[in-house]
């Protein structure tokens, strides 16, 4: 199994809580802005989408597709499986999911920007704009 599919820690929990359940029948469309930060030519994660029904088991994974290509970089999906622990009154819980990661271009020292829009069950979308910091990682110092 990759790394991926193995990664437990919270912040999956809060990322999959801040874009799971959609409400079934409302036909919205929502807009947010993100800025990420990125070192050329390293993948850095930008969002994990899943799906979660009121009673903690896994609901349809949303579609995504990336309206907005990238200039100086790629975009990737892959399928993973997230452990989500103490979501309501579930202790723990496994969980279908979608990563998105973003790999600049190994010699880009350019901002980049992409779009991604998400359609959950029931018609609710989400159109996620990101801002790509490109930083070239000397002088940041080691992080504690």
């Amino acid at each position: 199994m990759n790394e991926i599919a193995k990664i437990t820690a919270r912040l999956w929990l809060v990322a999959a809580a801040l874009l799971c359940c959609a409400s079934a029948g409302s036909a919205q469309t929502a807009s947010i802005e993100r800025e990420v930060k990125a070192v050329p030519g390293r993948e850095v994660r930008v969002g994990i989408y899943t799906s979660m029904r009121s009673d903690c088991t896994a609901g349809p994974l949303p579609a995504i597709h990336l309206s907005v290509a990238p200039e100086h970089g790629a975009v990737t999906v892959r399928r993973a499986t997230i452990k989500a622990t103490n979501v309501k009154q579930y202790l723990a819980t496994e969980l279908p999911a979608f990563v998105a990661f973003y790999r600049p271009k190994a010699d880009s020292a350019t901002d980049d920007r992409f779009e991604l829009e998400v359609s959950f069950a029931g018609g609710r979308k989400q159109i996620q704009r990101f801002h790509v910091i490109i930083s070239s990682g000397a002088g940041e110092g080691q992080r504690i």
